[in-house]
């Protein structure tokens, strides 16, 4: 699932569509750029989703834990 969202971001990362659009969005924001705006939202909420989904907790647990036997 999650590779699967990647490819999808990376496909529409190459927003070929927009390439000749001069329409400016709010008045001052070509296309383009307003386009990539939503898109780094996108990505950014993609991978928190995959830090907070994906996480490995178990080892993060399992290396604290050799800290804490290590220090006493």
């Amino acid at each position: 699932m999650i590779f699967t969202m990647f490819l999808v971001l990376a496909i529409l990362h190459q927003d070929f569509w927009n390439w000749d659009r001069a329409d400016l969005v709010f008045g001052f924001m070509p296309m383009g750029l307003f386009y990539h705006a939503c898109y780094s939202l996108v990505a950014a909420a993609f991978w928190a989703g995959v830090i907070f989904l994906a996480w490995p907790t178990r080892l993060e647990k399992w290396a604290e834990q050799q800290d804490e036997e290590g220090a006493e």
